[in-house]
């Protein structure tokens, strides 16, 4: 829906008009035979454009029937946005580069900018944003230049699922030039279409005009089939990751049991918070919300950071074949109980040595 602008709205006037006023077809000046007005949103404030129209004046002319428009207008914002490219660039930077959540760049676009957009709005122009930023990665000009000095192409493919239940995402990366090359998503990874995945990058390697010196992948049959039909006689290597996972999987199964064992260890985590919460609300002012406007509680404070610090530990599985998320858990619920019992120490009024 078009976005509705308040009455008092101060915009910003900009005038726009062709470059080039000679008719494509006699040569003869155009003349301006009307103009359109458009408002959008910038970085600077609220734009009222004005694109001053042309068409030849004569009427026997075939330039007559035909309206040009100012060459420099997609420039700024393209036909039907309500918003200019500076504006469509700082949202798309901040939720693929800074990882922001779709209300947090609404809110932050009306405080900052005083931009008013809906969420289903953001939204849709974070789709146009993965489009252009697809085909900018399909630029075979682009693609050129940036592998321009590279000798030879190493490609690697793999099969990433975001959420269980969905299908898997299939990506082919180039190792040298660290890009993604395409992905998609696969219902089923038969032979078939994983074949067909591997045969698009051998067009892609074909048209840079580079050898393919290795591929790396995590041997699945698909994999192996694959790359050994379309690209005979080049190497196919195991990826480390995948290597060292399955070599450890001994020590990663017991690592596992461990993270379980820790995790039935530490309780009552809720029950800590409901109790400093219970305090709040019993000492807070009748009518307020006691745990955003507490009273001076600074040991609650420090329960309740702890509690959440110790929450993010549980859940969390980072970590690797060299690191083991078990070890890793261990060594941070380590450094908590460390924490609290130099906390404790200093409060019955111990030394800083005997700390």
């Amino acid at each position: 829906m078009p976005h509705v602008w308040p009455k008092d709205t101060d915009f910003a006037l900009w005038e726009l008009d062709v470059l080039d006023r000679d008719c494509p077809a006699c040569g003869r000046m155009m003349h301006i035979c009307d103009h359109r007005y458009r408002h959008f949103f910038t970085l600077d404030g609220p734009v009222e454009l004005v694109c001053k129209l042309n068409h030849c004046p004569d009427p026997r002319c075939p330039g007559h029937a035909r309206t040009r428009s100012p060459e420099v207008e997609p420039t700024i914002a393209l036909p039907g946005w309500g918003i200019a490219w500076d504006v469509f660039c700082w949202i798309g930077h901040r939720r693929f580069a800074r990882h922001w959540s779709i209300p947090q760049i609404r809110g932050e676009l009306h405080d900052r900018f005083a931009i008013d957009l809906t969420e289903p709005g953001i939204a849709n122009y974070l789709r146009r944003y993965q489009a252009m930023l697809a085909a900018r990665q399909h630029d075979p000009d682009a693609l050129r230049r940036h592998y321009q000095g590279a000798e030879a192409l190493i490609l690697s493919i793999d099969g990433l699922q975001p959420e269980k239940g969905h299908e898997a995402l299939y990506v082919v990366r180039e190792l040298t030039g660290k890009r993604v090359w395409f992905a998609e998503p696969l219902l089923s990874a038969t032979a078939a279409e994983v074949r067909r995945l591997i045969a698009r990058a051998k067009d892609w390697a074909e048209a840079l005009g580079k050898p393919v010196a290795l591929w790396v992948s995590d041997k699945q049959d698909a994999f192996v089939t694959g790359v050994a039909a379309e690209f005979p006689g080049v190497p196919h290597r195991y990826c480390a990751n995948h290597f060292l996972r399955d070599l450890a999987q001994p020590v990663l199964e017991a690592d596992s049991h461990a993270k379980v064992q820790m995790r039935r260890k530490v309780r009552g985590l809720r029950g800590i918070e409901r109790s400093v919460l219970k305090r709040r609300r019993a000492s807070a002012p009748e009518g307020t919300a006691a745990e955003v406007t507490a009273p001076d509680d600074p040991a609650g404070d420090v329960v309740l950071e702890y509690c959440a610090a110790v929450r993010g530990i549980l859940n969390s599985d980072q970590g690797g074949p060299l690191h083991p998320p078990g070890l890793e858990m261990s060594a941070a619920l380590t450094e908590v109980r460390q924490s609290l019992g130099r906390n404790l120490a200093a409060e019955k009024g111990a030394s800083r040595r005997r700390n």
